[in-house]
């Protein structure tokens, strides 16, 4: 799968897709939903709750292992997706698209500079042996 390149990216394996009036959507990536394997449940914060970048904000848990969630912006989670929730395979078989987990009213956007382009993130994948 392509990583695309209209998002950032965490070396944590999370993405950041920046939306239009200073929110974002996040998610995992396609490499740490495929390491993980089969998702069975997600441990999602409810919305309100303030997020710190590089911060723990959740769980996944799979059929491999129960693995924690960091968050690639700050900001306050404004929406979680129902969809996930209910069905969190989804996450497996579309992570960039109807898998994204929450949408994020970004307070730095700045923050964004530091995270990884799509390159950045392929380059780092393939360091790590994967």
């Amino acid at each position: 799968m392509t990583t695309p390149s209209d998002r950032r990216y965490t070396r944590e394996h999370e993405w950041v897709l920046l939306e239009n009036g200073g929110r974002a959507l996040a998610g995992i990536t396609h490499h740490a939903q495929d390491q993980l394997g089969d998702i069975v449940y997600l441990d999602l914060p409810k919305p309100g709750t303030p997020l710190k970048q590089s911060q723990k904000l959740g769980e996944v848990e799979s059929v491999k292992a129960v693995s924690d969630i960091y968050s690639p912006v700050s900001g306050e989670v404004v929406e979680v997706n129902a969809e996930v929730v209910a069905h969190p395979e989804v996450v497996n078989q579309d992570p960039y698209g109807r898998g994204w987990l929450l949408r994020v009213a970004i307070s730095d956007r700045a923050e964004l500079e530091g995270l990884l382009s799509a390159d950045e993130y392929d380059h780092l994948v393939a360091k790590q042996g994967h």
